[in-house]
C-alpha cells in the first residue's frame, strides 16, 4: 500500500497543503494582521510550501483555479475561497519570490476583468494591490502608477494609494517622495530622446514640450520625416512597433507627471534645490514638465524668488538669470495665490512673450479667495449653487478629474448626489452638492442643479467639516476652480442653441447664466485675450469691454460673452447662434494655456471680423434678418 503522507519530491506534505489553506482561509480583511503575518512566515519555511503558493496564485492569475466571484448568493464555500485566494495573493507577496510579483499583477487584471468601474471581484483585486505595495520588486513603483490610472472603481484608487503609502513607510520616505524618486525614464538620455539605428535611418522618440512626444524617422541626409519610411515598413517591422511602444509609454509618463504635479498646486510641497534637480529638473521626462512651469527658490534670509527653468539658468520675469541657489535651498512651485498682482501680470507677459508652453495653466490660473458672504454662511459656499447643468456631462466631468460620486436615478438615495474630491496630498477633502431637477421613472436624470460647497479635514482615518476660514487658501481655491469647471462646461448656459430649439424650460435661467457676471475662469480668459488679440490680424476691429468681447464687422457689430461665449448682436442685442463644428480647426493663434472655450472665443471673433464672407446660410439669415 502507497504511504497516503507521501509526497513527491519538492512538493509540500499533505499536512502542510492542509495547514496553510486554513491558514489562508483565515485572511479576514484586504491587509492581513501582523499575528497573521508571522503565522505565513512560518509556514514559508516549510519544504516545498513556496513552491505550492507560487503555484496557486498562478492558478488565479490565469484562471486555471476559480478565482471566486462576489455575484450570487453569499454561501459560505464562497466566502471561505474569498478569503483563502486574499491569503494566497498575500502569502506569495512575503515569500519574497521574484516571480510572484508577475504573477500578483497578472491576478489583480483578472481579478478586474470587467471594467475600468467593476471588478470581478472587488476584495481579491484590493487584497493584490495591497500585496503588491508590500513586494520588494524594483517594478513595484511603476506599476502602481499604472495601476492607478487604470482602476476608476473609488475603493481601487484608495486601495492603491494605502499600498503607495505602505511601500514609502518601509523605505522611511513620504508617498510623494517614493512616487517622485521611481518615475521611469524608459531609458531615454538627458536630453529627453532615445534614438534607434533602422537601415540608413534613425527612428527617435523625443520629448518636444510639457504636452507633446514625437516619434520621427531622420534619413541619411539629416531630414525629419514624421511618416515611417516606405524602405523601413517590412524589414524593420518589429523593431518600428518596438519604437512606436515606447512612444506610447513615454507619453503615459508625460500625462501622468502633468497630473501629479499640477495636484501640487493644493499643497505646501517644497524640496531642498538637490532634491528638485535630482528628480525634477535633470529627469529626462518629469523635466520637461518642470521647464514649463515656474518655481519659487528661497534665499538664506527666508525670502523667495520666482524664475522659471531655462536650461540649466533660472530667469526671472524681467528676463534676468537668478544666481543658482545653495544645495539645501527650498524650492516650491509658484502659486499666483500667493503672489501679489503685478507680478502674476509680469509672468503672465513672459509666458506669452516668450510662447512658453505650460504643462498645465499655472500663470494664467485662475484664483478663489473667501468671499464676505462665505464668511457668513460658515461651514459651506453657496457661490456655485442653483446652476442648471446636464447631468451626464457632469458625472461624466466628475471621472475626468479624478472626484467620486454617487449616479443620480430611481432608486434609493438616488434623488441627492455628493460628488467627493480629496486633495493637499490627502490631507483635504472638498464635497460639492448637487440634485436631480426632476423625478425620473427610470433612468438618470437629463438636469442636475448644483448646491453647496463644503470642506473636510482628515482626522485620523475619518473625516471632520470644517469651516471655510480654516481651509488653507490653496486647498480652497483649487477645489473651487474644479468646480467652476464643473458649472461652467455643463451649464445649459453654454448650449448656444438653447432657445432656437424651443426649449422654454430653464430660459430665464439660460439668459441670465449666459451673459451674467464673469466668473473667475471668464476673468483670466478676458486677461490672456488682453494679450493675445493685439498680436492678430483682427485686433483693429476688437475691443474687451466689461463682460464681451466686441467684434465690428461690416455688417453688424457682435458681443461675445467671455465666460459663455454667447453672442448678441448690437445695435439691439438680437442673439445670434453659432453652434461649433464638431471637427477642432488647426490652431493659428498661440494660446498660453489649454482652454477650449477661449479657442471657442476666438474662432468666433475671426469669423465675425469677416461676415461678409460668411458661407453658412443660417449664420447669415440671422446676421441679414435686422441688418442696419
Amino acid at each position: 500500500m502507497p504511504n497516503e503522507d507521501a509526497s513527491p519530491a519538492g512538493a509540500p506534505a499533505p499536512a502542510d497543503v492542509e495547514a496553510v489553506d486554513a491558514h489562508m482561509a483565515e485572511m479576514q480583511a484586504v491587509r492581513p494582521t501582523k499575528k497573521w503575518r508571522r503565522r505565513t512566515l512560518e509556514l514559508l519555511e516549510r519544504p516545498g510550501v513556496r513552491e505550492h503558493v507560487l503555484a496557486t496564485v498562478r492558478g488565479y492569475a490565469r484562471g486555471d483555479r476559480a478565482a471566486p466571484c462576489e455575484w450570487g448568493p453569499p454561501d459560505l464555500k464562497t466566502l471561505v475561497a474569498d478569503r483563502e485566494a486574499r491569503g494566497y495573493v498575500w502569502a506569495a507577496a512575503l515569500s519574497g519570490d521574484p516571480a510572484a510579483f508577475t504573477e500578483l499583477v497578472a491576478v489583480f487584471r483578472h481579478a478586474a476583468w470587467l471594467s475600468r468601474e467593476y471588478f470581478a471581484d472587488e476584495k481579491l483585486a484590493n487584497a493584490t494591490v495591497n500585496a503588491l505595495g508590500a513586494c520588494d520588486h524594483p517594478e513595484v513603483m511603476s506599476t502602481l502608477r499604472a495601476l492607478a490610472e487604470q482602476v476608476g472603481y473609488p475603493g481601487g484608487r484608495k486601495q492603491v494609494a494605502n499600498a503607495v503609502r505602505a511601500a514609502a513607510e518601509r523605505q522611511g520616505l513620504t508617498p510623494r517622495q517614493l512616487t517622485e524618486r521611481t518615475v521611469p525614464d524608459h531609458g531615454l538620455g538627458a536630453d529627453g530622446s532615445a534614438a534607434r539605428e533602422l537601415g540608413g535611418h534613425r527612428g527617435v522618440v523625443a520629448v518636444e514640450d510639457p504636452r507633446t512626444v514625437r516619434l520621427t524617422f531622420v534619413d541619411a541626409a539629416g531630414r525629419a520625416l514624421r511618416t515611417v519610411p516606405a524602405a523601413l515598413k517590412e524589414p524593420f517591422a518589429d523593431e518600428i512597433d518596438k519604437l512606436k511602444d515606447l512612444a506610447k509609454q513615454v507619453r503615459g509618463t508625460l500625462a501622468s507627471e502633468r497630473a501629479r504635479i499640477e495636484a501640487l498646486m493644493s499643497a505646501e510641497a517644497t524640496w531642498t534645490y538637490g532634491e528638485w534637480c535630482r528628480h525634477y529638473r535633470d529627469h529626462p521626462i518629469t523635466g520637461a514638465v518642470t521647464s514649463g512651469l515656474i518655481w519659487e527658490f528661497q534665499h538664506p534670509d527666508g525670502t523667495w524668488t520666482a524664475a522659471a527653468p531655462a536650461g540649466s539658468a533660472l530667469v526671472t520675469a524681467d528676463g534676468h538669470a537668478l544666481p543658482e541657489p545653495g544645495e539645501a535651498a527650498g524650492v516650491r512651485l509658484w502659486h499666483p495665490l500667493r503672489a501679489p498682482a503685478a507680478q502674476v501680470r509680469a509672468w503672465r507677459a513672459f509666458v506669452t512673450d516668450n510662447r512658453m508652453v505650460q504643462p498645465f495653466k499655472q500663470a494664467f490660473r485662475e484664483t478663489y479667495r473667501l468671499t464676505p458672504a462665505e464668511e457668513e454662511t460658515g461651514v459651506y459656499s453657496n457661490r456655485f449653487a442653483a446652476h442648471i447643468v446636464r447631468y451626464d456631462q457632469l458625472y461624466a466631468l466628475f471621472k475626468q478629474r479624478g472626484w467620486t460620486a454617487n449616479y443620480l436615478g430611481p432608486y434609493y438615495n438616488g434623488y441627492a448626489g455628493e460628488a467627493k474630491w480629496v486633495l493637499a496630498e490627502g490631507e483635504w477633502r472638498v464635497r460639492f452638492f448637487h440634485e436631480a431637477v426632476e423625478s425620473q421613472s427610470a433612468g438618470a436624470p437629463e438636469y442636475a442643479s448644483t448646491d453647496q460647497v463644503r470642506f473636510d479635514r482628515r482626522a485620523g482615518r475619518a473625516w471632520r467639516e470644517v469651516p471655510l476660514a480654516e481651509v488653507p487658501p490653496a486647498v480652497f481655491s483649487e477645489a473651487m476652480r474644479d468646480v467652476d469647471l464643473f458649472v461652467s462646461v455643463t451649464s445649459v448656459a453654454a448650449d448656444p442653441d438653447w432657445i432656437d430649439r424651443g426649449e422654454d424650460r430653464f430660459a430665464g435661467y439660460w439668459r441670465q447664466a449666459g451673459f451674467g457676471e464673469l466668473t473667475a475662469s471668464a476673468e483670466t480668459r478676458r486677461d490672456a485675450l488682453a494679450r493675445i488679440l493685439p498680436r492678430t490680424k483682427i485686433a483693429d476691429r476688437c475691443a474687451l469691454d466689461g463682460r464681451f468681447l466686441v467684434v465690428r464687422g461690416d455688417l453688424r457689430t457682435y458681443k461675445i460673452h467671455l465666460g459663455s461665449a454667447n453672442i448678441l448682436m448690437e445695435p439691439d442685442d438680437q442673439y445670434l447662434c453659432i453652434v461649433p463644428a464638431r471637427t477642432r480647426s488647426r490652431r493659428t493663434v498661440f494660446l498660453p494655456f489649454e482652454d477650449d472655450r477661449l479657442a471657442l472665443i476666438l474662432s468666433k471673433a475671426f469669423l465675425l471680423a469677416a461676415d461678409t464672407a460668411i458661407t453658412d446660410p443660417s449664420i447669415m439669415r440671422q446676421i441679414r434678418t435686422a441688418t442696419p
